[in-house]
């Protein structure tokens, strides 16, 4: 029975150990298995990429050594390399890797690596092609592209700037006084949008941020126009808008115009300094000290006289300079200079002191000539003009030139706002053919200096209109040249005062000043100069061609502009201020500079 037993037990843990061990055995052979392929397996794909990605690098290299570039607009094309092809590119690699590892077929693996290679490499090649056919189809969009925005070049400035005006409009649609979220929200954008602006000019003066700001206004008055969707209300705003800036525009147009208007008849600082230094001077000579050399000279008619009317010393000095400096005799040259007795003493010092070289020249006050105060009184004021440009014996004694120098044949008169460029002594040899007046014209049309007689004459009187002709051709004071003898033989000079009188019982001018009396005064009197002789329009914002400027004998700031205050054109300056040395003590110390 015991050993029934024992057998028995022998039996059982016979089972046990076998049902414990081989299970052990099988499971540690098929693990030593599976483990045993796939560490080799794992390295030789990580080789297989690090070679793929070094062939592709090295591909790269070698088209770009070729000069290929990378383009700017279009990178790939759909029909030639697409991330779908890579997409089925990828899988097919992976399913084929897989399926290596499982067969663990090497040769098969280096065939797929090879062919993968190959691939990818002529995928480079061909997309690189691709790029540089396309680089001159670019090149050309992008030049296309860039004229186009040169063309509007502010379309996102006009648009931020109406983007402002139609929140303003919108802002005054709500209530006084509102704290709401959209006033604040329209508020905020506004001040966000005008900060953006700021002075820029063009688009590409704007930053990235503007064109933000510009977004986010669009968004906000989208949300105004459903808030307020009726029209009318916002045409009547903008309407009134549009009234107020215009009237805005009208006033500051008639201020700038007033400024100018005071600026043009006030001394500057420096010129009344420089007058008063000047007479202080002149006041401790000794009577023999302030005479002129060469005055046995003023009455020749063989020599060049000049004649200018001007209570200025410094325009009078550039006349004088700029004129002796392009003459080719000027030993001939004899410059009669009136002034009024306040600038006298000044002009008188000036000339003292800075002599004009071999040129002559005698300054006389328009006080000392008894005759005319009387005239001038009976007749001049009779005008009513409140300006004294107009009312200035100084500016009407062209008038009587015959009378102011009796014993002279020809004369040239300049006025005092001129730059002579060139020699004038030609002036006398031009045929006069019998008239009184030589002077450039002012009838072509489309010039800065034209002028019509109908713009300064009333024609709307029966004797003006059976008189003159509106179409006749117009002329410019400034450089004339004065046959003073044909004009005492017809006495222009009473004719003149015939019309000036006449004008103080009817309106026969439309515009004050010396010109339109004198267009009808030397009516038929006068002979056309050649235009390069005398340029106008350096006074005001013409536009005169530079060319024109340089080839002219004289130039004419006429116009409020002038070029000694500082509401001149800087452009046209420079042509005045070299004739002026301001080095010299007097101008200095006023603090007269350029």
């Amino acid at each position: 029975m015991r050993k029934f037993h024992r057998c028995t037990r022998i039996f059982i843990l016979s089972l046990l150990v076998i049902s414990v061990c081989v299970p052990i055995c099988f499971l540690s052979n098929r693990i030593k298995s599976v483990h045993g392929d796939e560490p080799g397996e794992f390295i030789e794909d990580l080789s297989l990429i690090h070679r793929t990605e070094a062939h592709i690098a090295s591909a790269l290299e070698e088209e770009e050594s070729k000069g290929v570039k990378e383009p700017l607009m279009v990178v790939y094309k759909d029909d030639k390399f697409s991330s779908d092809s890579l997409i089925e590119s990828n899988r097919t690699g992976e399913s084929e890797n897989t399926k290596n590892a499982t067969l663990g077929e090497s040769g098969i693996m280096q065939n797929v690596e090879e062919e993968n290679q190959h691939s990818q490499h002529e995928e480079v090649v061909r997309n690189s092609k691709e790029n540089a056919q396309s680089e001159p189809k670019r090149v050309q969009h992008d030049q296309s592209r860039i004229s186009h925005s040169q063309k509007t070049s502010d379309v996102k400035l006009k648009e931020m700037k109406d983007q402002v005006i139609r929140a303003k409009v919108y802002l005054s649609f709500a209530p006084q006084g509102s704290k709401s979220h959209f006033v604040k929200e329209i508020k905020m954008r506004i001040k966000d949008l005008e900060r953006a602006m700021g002075g820029a000019t063009k688009d590409s003066d704007l930053s990235r941020r503007a064109v933000q700001k510009m977004k986010a206004m669009e968004a906000t008055l989208s949300k105004a126009s459903r808030m307020y969707p009726e029209c009318a209300p916002i045409m009547k705003k903008l309407r009134a808008m549009t009234y107020n800036a215009e009237e805005q525009l009208r006033t500051q147009k008639n201020q700038v115009a007033f400024l100018e208007e005071l600026a043009g008849r006030t001394t500057p600082k420096g010129l009344h300094c420089f007058s008063m230094r000047l007479t202080a001077e002149y006041f401790v000579l000794m009577p023999e000290e302030r005479e002129f050399p060469n005055q046995h000279k003023l009455h020749n008619p063989d020599l060049y006289h000049f004649a200018v009317f001007s209570d200025n010393i410094l325009a009078c000095s550039v006349v004088v300079n700029s004129t002796i400096s392009s003459a080719k005799d000027p030993e001939k040259i004899v410059f009669h200079i009136v002034t009024d007795s306040v600038s006298l003493p000044a002009i008188s010092m000036w000339f003292l002191l800075n002599p004009p070289g071999k040129a002559t020249i005698h300054i006389q006050s328009i006080d000392n000539i008894k005759w005319l105060s009387t005239k001038y009184d009976a007749n001049l004021q009779k005008q009513g003009s409140l300006d004294p440009r107009y009312t200035s014996a100084l500016n009407h004694l062209r008038f009587y030139l015959p009378d102011i120098f009796p014993l002279l044949d020809k004369l040239v008169f300049l006025d005092h706002d001129v730059v002579v460029q060139r020699d004038l002594s030609a002036l006398w040899r031009i045929n006069m053919k019998g008239k009184v007046n030589g002077a450039v014209q002012t009838c072509k049309q489309g010039e800065p200096s034209f002028r019509r007689m109908d713009a300064f004459i009333n024609f709307t009187d029966p004797m003006m209109a059976k008189r003159f002709g509106v179409e006749t051709c117009t002329w410019a004071f400034g450089m004339n040249l004065f046959d003073l003898k044909a004009w005492r033989q017809r006495n222009l000079t009473a004719v003149y005062h015939k019309y000036l009188q006449l004008g103080s019982k009817k309106p026969l001018l439309k515009a004050a000043g010396t010109l339109p009396i004198g267009w009808i005064t030397f009516y038929k009197h006068t002979v056309a100069l050649n235009r390069s002789w005398h340029v106008l329009g350096l006074g005001y914002d013409s536009g005169v061609v530079r060319g024109d400027i340089e080839q002219a004998a004289v130039i004419h700031y006429d116009g409020k502009m002038k070029p000694w205050l500082d509401i001149g054109l800087e452009k046209y300056k420079p042509y005045w201020r070299k004739h002026v040395n301001y080095e010299h003590p007097h101008l200095q110390q006023c603090n007269i500079h350029t």
